[in-house]
């Protein structure tokens, strides 16, 4: 399918993500609620190509940048038994494909956490292009996806009463992005 079919405002070339613009947050389960956070640090860019499926993405996040709005629980979580930001101080996210199925888009690709690498399938919402007021062509995306933390090794986790845990497994992924055509 082509690109232009979906979306023809969406030409051809490399769009840059733009990280003032965009955000990418997760959320996890802790004891009996969620927690929230977002990685402040990270760059990519999309190259559409004229066939959805050949077009591509790459993105890479500094771990160092999570931010939980809790200082003391983000310095755990950057310390060797969580995440181990001193030996893995980046993830990457790099697609393998693109599809449009069932009148929703998906992005197949492989996602590197603690050099452990992994398919994801991300589920992506367009939301258009534009012009920004400082000359630039932008266009807007929305993209989720859910993993589970220990398939990447990170293993971390505190026994509570029964048979519960401090954390939950599943890792709700969630980003918005800004990409500014090149």
């Amino acid at each position: 399918m082509s690109v232009s079919t979906i979306a023809p405002e969406l030409t051809t070339g490399t769009w840059n993500i733009d990280p003032a613009h965009s955000e990418v947050t997760f959320s996890i389960r802790h004891l009996m609620t969620k927690v929230r956070g977002s990685f402040t640090e990270f760059s990519g860019a999309v190259q559409i190509a004229e066939e959805l499926a050949d077009s591509t993405a790459t993105a890479e996040i500094k771990v160092d940048s999570i931010d939980t709005r809790n200082a003391d629980r983000d310095a755990h979580v950057r310390q060797a038994d969580v995440l181990d930001v001193a030996t893995y101080p980046t993830f990457t996210f790099t697609t393998k494909g693109a599809r449009a199925e069932g009148g929703g888009y998906f992005v197949d690709g492989e996602l590197t956490i603690k050099d452990v690498t992994r398919p994801v399938t991300l589920e992506v919402e367009f939301h258009g292009v534009g012009e920004d007021p400082w000359g630039g062509t932008r266009a807007g995306f929305s993209a989720t996806t859910t993993i589970n933390r220990k398939d990447w090794g990170v293993e971390f986790n505190v026994p509570l009463k029964g048979d519960k845990a401090l954390l939950g497994d599943k890792v709700d992924i969630q980003m918005e992005i800004q990409a500014v055509r090149a």
